[in-house]
């Protein structure tokens, strides 16, 4: 009798009960909103350090949820970084290791025009169990520039897309306006890569996403769809245009005054998005939003607090990002508001944590880097990726911002980070817990660690796919 109960509860009674443990029985199928923003710094909200702007709405999420200090990136840029979170898989696995450009600099560099639509994607997958999912906002994972055959973005699992000058299919495109009142146009062009256009004020352009995205949830809402959302903003992402009356004063203050004020532009734009959640009861205990950047600042620009890079850098400048996490009908009292400063955990593993929380299924034999990390995500746990995180630099990105020479590899594990080149050579090895502005190479005195850490990364590269154009793009 006994060993009757013991199978019952093992096949049908444990597996509920884990299951329940992340959703509770009465919201099965919960909203999740993505956001993503392009090229922000660590430290740029106001709850992460900064002190030259306020973020008050992004501030908000953060006081309610979960902000944590060692979440990562998977590429120091936009395009690589973009398809590691959607797929979670490194992006050296589909041949994108720098940003999309036009046909002749993407061959040149071994790069594939856009991501190969067979890949696995957390929207596709979301989309066969029978959520709505919606792309708002930046793409750049193909159709930019003269690339003009790429696949549409609802070919990779979105129902609806609406998306800016770098993907196919419907869009918003930048209008500026400087202080005198002077109108122009940014990336015209664009155009040809599908209809149909509206044109918007860069300055308000978020807003355009994130209306078109209240009402794509509106209508999932109306038709008992749980909903899949990425609302992807492009603001802080130079050329900088902040609201034509805050213009003047911001361009005195040079290309970080130009930052701050389109970093509070946006942050404005997104209480919008924010009141429409916490206002409706339903939405407010039944969604997970999850705020990320995609990977870290431009120089000059925003700021990465103590830690050592910028865009591009595979230093933690580069590669961290801060990460609120926000779901009150998910997390536990006592974790709202909290900071999680030890797990360490990347963009690659959402897809897999996203997956086991809303309890879809991946496809038989799918490839996947990731590990499910949602009980971190949700503040039941501390525990971080069990495996290590691997990185290559983009290809055109040896020399770059003052940066001499830069390491071609990367590998973060457990508290050791360190950094080489294609060949092992030239280790950086740094503590990054007691270390993070990465100061006090350690490789001498630990050469050990260096041997095995070497050995993995470049294992790990050498397993990835030639760099050179896939036939098919």
């Amino acid at each position: 009798m006994n060993s009757v109960f013991f199978l019952f509860f093992s096949l049908v009674l444990f597996p509920l009960y884990s299951f329940s443990n992340t959703i509770p029985p009465s919201q099965k199928h919960p909203n999740i909103i993505l956001i993503f923003i392009d090229d922000m710094g660590w430290s740029d909200f106001s709850s992460f350090g900064n002190t030259d702007a306020q973020t008050p709405n992004f501030d908000q999420m953060a006081s309610e949820g979960i902000s944590f200090e060692q979440f990562y990136v998977n590429s120091p840029i936009c395009s690589p970084s973009r398809v590691a979170i959607s797929t979670g898989t490194y992006p050296q696995r589909w041949n994108i290791t720098s940003y999309l450009d036009n046909r002749n600099q993407n061959q040149k560099r071994g790069m594939a025009n856009w991501l190969d639509p067979s890949a696995p994607m957390l929207a596709r997958n979301l989309q066969q169990a029978g959520y709505a999912t919606g792309h708002f906002g930046k793409w750049h994972m193909g159709g930019q520039r003269d690339v003009t055959e790429a696949p549409s973005i609802r070919e990779y699992g979105f129902d609806q897309s609406l998306t800016n000058f770098e993907g196919m299919g419907a869009k918003l495109l930048p209008l500026t306006k400087d202080e005198t009142g002077k109108v122009g146009r940014i990336w015209e062009g664009a155009e040809i890569l599908g209809d149909p256009v509206t044109w918007m004020q860069r300055s308000e352009i978020t807003t355009g996403f994130i209306e078109e995205a209240i009402e794509f949830m509106d209508q999932a809402e109306k038709d008992q769809q749980p909903f899949y959302v990425n609302i992807w903003p492009d603001d802080v992402h130079s050329p900088y245009w902040p609201p034509y009356e805050e213009y003047g004063l911001a361009k005195e203050a040079g290309k970080r005054g130009l930052y701050l004020a389109v970093l509070e532009a946006m942050d404005r734009q997104f209480g919008e998005l924010f009141d429409y959640i916490k206002s409706n009861d339903q939405l407010r205990e039944n969604t997970l939003i999850l705020i990320c950047s995609d990977n870290g600042p431009e120089l000059g620009a925003g700021q990465a607090g103590n830690l050592k890079g910028y865009k591009t850098h595979l230093y933690e400048g580069g590669i961290r990002s801060s990460l609120i996490v926000w779901g009150p009908g998910y997390m536990d009292e006592k974790a709202k508001g909290t900071r999680n400063k030890e797990s360490v955990f990347s963009a690659i593993d959402l897809m897999p944590s996203l997956m086991e929380f809303t309890g879809t299924k991946s496809a038989p034999n799918a490839i996947s880097d990731g590990e499910n990390m949602i009980q971190t995500i949700l503040g039941n746990s501390k525990s971080s990726r069990q495996t290590p995180i691997f990185y290559s630099r983009p290809p055109d990105r040896k020399n770059y911002y003052g940066f001499e020479n830069l390491p071609d590899l990367a590998v973060r594990e457990g508290d050791w980070k360190l950094l080489c080149d294609y060949d092992g050579g030239r280790p950086e090895l740094y503590q990054i817990m007691d270390d993070p502005g990465e100061e006090h190479n350690r490789a001498e005195t630990y050469p050990d660690i260096v041997k095995r850490l070497t050995e993995k990364v470049v294992s790990w590269y050498q397993l990835m796919p030639e760099l050179e154009t896939m036939a098919s793009n």
